[in-house]
């Protein structure tokens, strides 16, 4: 009998625990589930990270192209169509997700890359089944940045989170935590005491008038290599100077977003196995101090393709211990490093301390004197140059056109004059000077009118880093000459690859496929200008949802768009604005020029400041 009603009681208390498991997993379904079906995207992606149908970027692979288009571009019937609904919010951990240079991924698809050649920090973009679909959320606490020229000394912390490099080069004066804000003091590996001596060491070293590294105006564009937090950059544009800073997203992570945030040219990129996305002769000057490149592996590829993106006569300022120290290793390394840039054609222009100055030679003349088989050979007679996007490093050199041979030189006049000088480039896409002023002028007067639409919105200081997204000849930028701005001027990859232009401007930019997230950390522009690149998309197939998430991605909080495009791209913005907490500032029907496509309609718009519910929480 005891043990009968032992058996009962234990199967009431499993039946009443089955019944309270029931009713808690009801609950949990129909709480959450109508919690995520009638909150706003604000509140619903704090913690998790919703994928959807569509893909991040791109494509999809053997998809049919025109449904696809009709998919992401059509409006429904109607006067405005349906409204979109909300975008989820990504996971907060995906705050700084960059989507084709994400480690992560890599991980996850078991790549097999050479690490000793840095694929795994070259663009690798995710398969449509791994894309995501959803806004990523600002850091807990974001501010709106500091504005410039302040922020080149000071960003908020909050805004990067992160502080291990002030520990790591606490000694080098990189970066200092003070409270609520990160200090960059000017330091550097090399230049622990101030970018702004190194940099004038460097121009009396060459003999520059006044120690001044633009050398009057002849060199305008520097590439940085390894650059760190861009202190080296920095301090460059008080001398009329601009350099693309370089990094990897390697150990030392987050130092492009930090170079961004303090309002510095930077862009996420490797010497590894493809080119660099920049053109031929596109710098007069290059850096690498302490920049931690092996340049004698692989015949001196890495060398070969900073000697390919020199323009005649540019220079390479190397700051390293090959170039000073007395220990074997480093004496073996300078030795076959001064016997590859010997081979090369380089000679050493300045040598001082622990800086060598290497230029590159004016003409073909010691290219042709070379004794046969000489290694590195010359590039074939095939091979372009420019075509950069995708396309692999080659160890050869890069001869100079007959125009560049002739003259000595690019020919280019000095800044500031070549932004508005026609450059002897031109006429490889068969473009007059007439058509170069044309262009020059059309700009200027585009630019005037968007910032009458804007001028409600901003004052003097609140734009710094400026994107062209379709830049064709760079006269957007040239038309801004006179704000305290500057333009990362892109050049999509399958039209006209102007991008030459833009360099001989004296401006800087980069190649890039819409169809892909670009390189850079989120919320890294204040402004974003579209000239009908959505419509270039579609014709291409790709989406036009994952285009506005991408813009959103890289634009800052409070940060603005400027779209002009056909009526139906603007109609199918206008459809996206509440889910992307976008909100249009303006708009102009009669942007039309007479003498340019006359369906063109403006549209800009500003995104909103917005934190996710555990964003907030974490500030409480």
């Amino acid at each position: 009998m005891m043990r009968g009603r032992s058996d009962g009681a234990q199967k009431k208390r499993l039946w009443t625990s089955i019944c309270i498991g029931a009713v808690l997993i009801v609950f949990l379904y129909v709480y959450f589930g109508s919690k995520s079906s009638g909150e706003s995207a604000l509140e619903y992606g704090s913690r998790s990270l919703r994928k959807l149908g569509s893909s991040y970027l791109g494509g999809d692979d053997n998809s049919d192209l025109s449904s696809r288009q009709d998919e992401k571009f059509d409006l429904e019937d109607g006067e405005d169509g349906d409204i979109a609904k909300s975008f989820p919010v990504c996971d907060d951990r995906h705050s700084e997700l960059i989507p084709c240079l994400d480690r992560h991924l890599i991980y996850q698809m078991r790549l097999k890359l050479d690490l000793s050649l840095m694929e795994h920090y070259e663009r690798h973009c995710p398969l449509p089944e791994r894309r995501f679909n959803c806004l990523i959320p600002p850091p807990p606490g974001y501010k709106v940045p500091i504005k410039w020229p302040r922020s080149r000394d000071e960003v908020w912390k909050v805004n990067i989170p992160h502080t291990h490099l002030a520990h790591e080069k606490s000694d080098q004066n990189w970066m200092v935590v003070k409270g609520e804000k990160i200090i960059f003091p000017g330091g550097g590996t090399h230049f622990h005491y101030g970018a702004d001596k190194y940099i004038a060491s460097i121009a009396n070293m060459l003999n520059f008038s006044n120690d001044n590294l633009n050398n009057e105006g002849r060199i305008r564009t520097v590439f940085d290599v390894g650059c760190g937090v861009a202190s080296f950059g920095g301090y460059l544009l008080s001398s009329d100077i601009i350099a693309m800073s370089l990094a990897p997203n390697d150990v030392h992570q987050n130092q492009i977003q930090f170079a961004l945030e303090r309002g510095i040219p930077a862009y996420l990129g490797v010497l590894g196995t493809k080119r660099l996305p920049y053109p031929s002769r596109s710098f007069e000057f290059s850096h690498c101090s302490r920049c931690r490149i092996d340049w004698l592996q692989r015949d001196g590829i890495l060398l070969l393709e900073l000697d390919r993106i020199l323009r005649p006569g540019g220079y390479f300022a190397y700051s390293s211990p090959e170039a000073y120290a007395q220990d074997e290793e480093d004496l073996r390394i300078w030795r076959e490093m001064s016997a590859l840039v010997e081979r090369m054609c380089w000679r050493i222009a300045a040598k001082r301390n622990q800086t060598v100055v290497w230029q590159k030679p004016l003409n073909n003349d010691c290219y042709m004197e070379r004794p046969a088989g000489t290694q590195p050979p010359l590039c074939r007679s095939d091979d372009d140059p420019d075509a950069v996007w995708g396309v692999n490093m080659e160890a050869c050199i890069t001869p100079y056109s007959d125009h560049d041979h002739r003259v000595g030189g690019s020919g280019l006049a000095p800044w500031p004059v070549r932004l508005t000088t026609p450059p002897p480039r031109l006429a490889d896409f068969g473009y007059s000077n007439e058509m170069f002023e044309k262009d020059m002028e059309t700009w200027r007067k585009r630019v005037d009118q968007y910032w009458s639409l804007l001028s409600p919105k901003i004052s003097s200081d609140t734009l710094r880093n400026i994107m062209d997204m379709k830049a064709n000849l760079g006269s957007f930028a040239a038309a801004l000459k006179d704000k305290n701005v500057w333009v990362m001027n892109v050049v999509p990859k399958d039209g006209p690859n102007t991008l030459k232009i833009v360099y001989d401007r004296g401006l800087i930019g980069t190649t890039h496929d819409w169809c892909e997230a670009f390189s850079t950390y989120p919320r890294t522009y204040d402004l974003l200008h579209a000239w009908t690149v959505f419509s270039d998309i579609e014709k291409k197939g790709c989406s036009g949802e994952d285009l506005l998430l991408e813009i959103d991605r890289i634009l800052r909080p409070t940060g603005f768009a400027i779209i002009r495009d056909k009526l139906h791209v603007i109609d199918f913005v206008k459809k996206h604005l509440s889910a992307l907490h976008w909100e249009a500032v303006g708009s102009a029907d009669s942007f039309s020029d007479p003498e340019q496509d006359n369906d063109e309609i403006v549209l800009v718009v500003q995104k909103k400041l917005w934190l996710t519910s555990g964003s907030i929480r974490d500030t409480e």
